[in-house]
């Protein structure tokens, strides 16, 4: 009886496996009547923990797998479409992810054209205004964060108060005082007439080679030539003569011309150095104040190279552009002193070149114009009355010159009609206004002539006004201004023991370090 009931027991097992089976239940059939079988059921759930197991794995392999593509795409995206120049906080450049250095220097050539875009060696990053009013952080000196404000946005205008200290704004003013200032007053002839190119000056060698002599050292070195042909102070140096005056700083076997070989340079020129062709070209803006300029070079005074390396890091721009400008323009304004409305850059056309790119450009144009992107302007000392920087038409609809009279007044005449500008700015000493003259051309490089850049001086009513202007030179042909700036790394570079002949001058002495 008892083998018997174990067999009808093992039948019906046999007969539910096959049912379980063949239905793909894998779980034991137990009878409600029997008790289940410990053995079986401990069995069954290490199967279970094993697929569970397979599955996780399974799932997190999927996960890791589909992460890592999502992180591979981003950094594709970011290394394909970031800009070709990477600009920090503080102002520094450097290169991209597809190596082109942001330098544009001849000893590291682009492989593929020596005459590659500038463009993509570095752009021209532009500081966002977002809205008149707002007010953006930036970091300009050591441990000290410093307010930078949007004043318009046509032109893109900026105010950064304590950008110079009350130290840095005397020593500036102390520095062009030793250095001698010179009239600037200008006027404007008839509108339907030109003025001809007449020789501004007729100096003797001797005091050619002074007011070349930026350091006054007796040795008029490279840099001093470069720095001082760029400035706009009617004392230009012809392309030619420039050149001739450059093969002979590179004939010396020191690498500097001593007056001596200044005379030789000069008896072999067919033109005077600071004599002009005959040509015409239009007034320059009226004004009434004096002015010099003050290199920032090697050997300046520590202040000067700190105010260039600031407006570096202020307007966010790769350091062989400011290097390579204008050197600092400090202008003094007296009672009565103004400046009429103006634009510090000029348009260019076909038949004209700029002034500090002539060298690697169209020596046979008949006019030389300033390309300025930047001006950085600089108030050295608060007025007692007047003397406010004004902006005619900052921030109008829309610009016509026909509107620049209203009622029978000129509003670029800023000696009638200052006090009607859009825009007028007090000068504070230590503030720095920064605007852009040109637009952007929407490919990182510049643009056309921003017309909303007019500006001039208020008159100085009481007291005297202490200026310094400091430009950013960029050529709107990019290629003009790569050939540029590899023909001057070049020279500087081929020069031997550069270092040994422009020490660090001691700063005790105010007239060593102009």
């Amino acid at each position: 009886m008892d083998y018997s009931n174990r067999h009808i027991h093992s039948g019906m097992d046999d007969e539910s496996q096959e049912s379980m089976d063949a239905c793909g239940d894998s779980s034991p059939y137990v009878p409600p009547h029997l008790p289940p079988m410990p053995g079986r059921e401990r069995l069954q759930i290490q199967k279970s923990s094993v697929c569970s197991r397979a599955y996780f794995v399974v799932v997190m392999v999927f996960f890791h797998v589909y992460i890592i593509n999502i992180i591979g795409l981003l950094f594709y995206v970011h290394y394909n479409n970031s800009p070709a120049d990477i600009v920090s906080a503080d102002g520094d450049t450097s290169a991209s992810s597809s190596g082109v250095d942001s330098r544009l220097s001849p000893s590291d050539p682009p492989q593929q054209d020596p005459d590659l875009d500038v463009r993509q060696s570095f752009s021209l990053p532009r500081i966002e205004g977002i809205r008149v009013g707002h007010v953006q952080r930036v970091s300009l000196k050591p441990d000290r964060i410093q307010e930078m404000k949007t004043l318009s946005l046509k032109p893109l205008l900026f105010e950064i108060p304590g950008f110079l200290s009350e130290e840095e704004c005397g020593v500036v003013v102390q520095l062009a005082q030793l250095k001698g200032l010179m009239e600037s007053q200008a006027t404007v002839p008839p509108e339907d007439q030109e003025e001809e190119l007449q020789p501004l000056l007729s100096l003797s060698p001797e005091e050619t080679f002074s007011l070349l002599d930026l350091d006054q050292d007796g040795l008029l070195q490279r840099q001093e030539i470069l720095s001082h042909s760029r400035s706009r102070d009617g004392t230009w140096l012809s392309p030619e003569n420039l050149r001739q005056i450059l093969t002979g700083q590179e004939a010396s076997p020191a690498g500097v011309l001593t007056l001596e070989e200044f005379r030789h340079v000069c008896d072999g020129m067919s033109q005077h150095p600071l004599q002009q062709r005959g040509g015409t070209r239009r007034g320059q803006p009226k004004r009434k104040s004096r002015h010099t300029w003050l290199y920032q070079g090697p050997g300046s005074h520590h202040i000067l190279h700190a105010l260039r390396n600031r407006v570096t890091h202020l307007a966010r721009l790769p350091s062989p552009l400011v290097e390579l400008s204008e050197p600092l323009q400090v202008i003094r304004y007296e009672q009565g002193g103004f400046s009429h409305a103006h634009h510090d850059s000029s348009p260019s056309h076909p038949e004209t070149t700029c002034s500090h790119t002539r060298l690697a450009g169209n020596t046979s144009a008949h006019t030389e114009i300033s390309c300025r992107y930047i001006t950085v302007l600089l108030y050295l000392n608060s007025v007692e009355g007047g003397g406010e920087t004004t902006f005619p038409v900052a921030d109008n609809r829309t610009y016509e010159e026909e509107a620049l009279v209203q009622g029978g007044v000129d509003l670029t005449d800023t000696q009638q009609s200052c006090n009607r500008g859009n825009l007028r700015v007090k000068p504070t000493a230590g503030t720095a206004l920064l605007w852009y003259n040109h637009l952007s051309d929407g490919k990182g490089w510049m643009g056309e002539v921003d017309e909303y850049s007019l500006h001039g001086d208020c008159p100085v009513t009481r007291g005297v006004k202490w200026v310094a202007n400091s430009w950013v030179n960029v050529d709107p042909d990019h290629q003009r201004q790569a050939r540029y700036q590899r023909l001057v790394t070049h020279r500087q570079e081929g020069e031997p023991g550069r270092e040994e002949r422009e020490p660090p001058l001691p700063h005790s002495n105010h007239h060593q370090d102009l």
